[in-house]
Parts: C-alpha cells; structure tokens; sequence
C-alpha cells in the first residue's frame, strides 16, 4: 500500500506540479466555459428565430419559405455529427478565411446547439393553447405583440428546464475542440499525455473537471425546476 501510494503521489507530481502542468487544464477550463457561454448566447438567438419562424407558419400558414430554410437547417443540423460540423466549418469554410479557431469553435456550437434549442421552444409555442393568442387579439394586440408579451413568456417558462439541460449537454460537447487543435480543456489533457506517456492521471483529470461542472449546473437546474413548480401553484 505505502509503494502504491509513493508511486500515485510521484505520477501525480509528473502529471500536474512539475513545470506547473496543472495550467493547461485550467486555462483550458476557461476556454471550454468561454466557447460555452458565447455558444449558449448564439443558440438562443438562432433557436429563438427558427422557432418562432416555424411556429408562426404552423399557426397562421406564413412565412412558406422561412419555413422550408428553417426545415433545411434543422435536417442537416441534427442528421449530422457535431464533430462533422465543426471540422466541415473550419477547414473548409473558415480556415481560407483566415478565421480564428475560437470564433469558429463559437458559431459551430451555436449552430448546433441553435437546431435543439428551435424544436424545444417551438414546442413550448406550441403547447401555449390558441385561446391565449385569441385573447391578446380581443385586447387589442396584433399577431407579433401577442406573440411577444403573452404566449412567448408561457412558452419560455414551460421549457426553461429543458433548455438548461441543452446547455448542460453543449457544455461537454465542447470536448471535441480538440480536433481543430482548439487548447480547450480536454485539449490540456492531452498535452499533458504527450509530454508524460501518462494516460491515466491526465484522463481520469478532465473526466472529473467535466463531471464537477455537470454536477454543479444540474444541481441549479434542479432548483429551477423547484421554484417552477412552486410559482405553478
């Protein structure tokens, strides 16, 4: 047990506290929370308009060709690999542009994260019932300010849960921004691996770091669901 132990704390000490390699997993981190929180900003944007664009043509039959864009996008979107995505964006639509790889790393995880983000809050639009948009429209409201002021808010409190998990399941996506050499977290994990020939400490690190943050977000989810319910009553 005393050799096992001597063994972990030097493999440990190779791993992290020689030459302060413990730095590339924290400046690691905040590049993966960074990417997330721009990314979490563009696929509420983008989600938000697509479902709205969709929804609109569900209940009133507008908007033919929005629709059928919104249709593509969310198709090619969802049928593909995120992974896909993200190398088809930089290296053949940005990397000749001479784009940074965070900027692509955004704009990739935001589309992505937009097309789940549409279908969610659609069906949140979805599920408000009709008699709510009838009612703004005897108050006096048009068709986008009932939108707005009455049935975006029910829907938008409907789907607040689901939407942070979304942003939970984007959060370890972020992990495979390592294939277009992005030093993200998981990225730091493998320099470290190159550096030491060691697998297991530098794995087993990122595994926990992801798992803490997930933890973490699903324990405020959690409680957002409580307030939810007891607003509800």
């Amino acid at each position: 047990m005393q050799e096992w132990w001597a063994g972990f704390c030097e493999e440990f000490y190779i791993n992290f506290i020689k030459k302060d390699r413990w730095k590339y997993l924290t400046n690691g981190l905040g590049r993966t929370l960074e990417i997330t929180l721009l990314a979490v900003l563009v696929g509420i944007a983008l989600g938000f308009l697509v479902a709205i664009i969709r929804s609109t043509h569900e209940k009133t039959g507008k908007l033919k060709i929005g629709n059928a864009i919104c249709q593509v996008y969310l198709t090619v979107i969802r049928g593909t690999p995120m992974v896909v995505q993200l190398m088809i964006m930089y290296f053949i639509i940005f990397l000749p542009l001479g784009v940074s790889k965070m900027v692509t790393a955004v704009l990739a995880f935001g589309i992505n994260s937009g097309a789940y983000v549409a279908e969610i809050v659609r069906g949140g639009i979805m599920s408000v019932d009709n008699g709510q948009l009838e009612a703004g429209r005897s108050l006096g409201f048009g068709y986008a300010r009932s939108m707005w002021y009455i049935v975006i808010p029910q829907a938008f409190k409907a789907v607040l849960p689901a939407l942070a998990n979304e942003f939970i399941v984007l959060l370890k996506e972020t992990s495979v921004c390592s294939f277009i050499g992005l030093n993200d977290l998981t990225r730091g994990g493998d320099i470290i691996r190159g550096v030491t020939y060691s697998d297991f400490m530098p794995l087993i690190a990122v595994a926990l770091i992801y798992l803490v943050m997930v933890v973490v977000l699903s324990y405020f989810v959690k409680l957002l669901e409580r307030r939810l319910r007891k607003s509800d009553h």
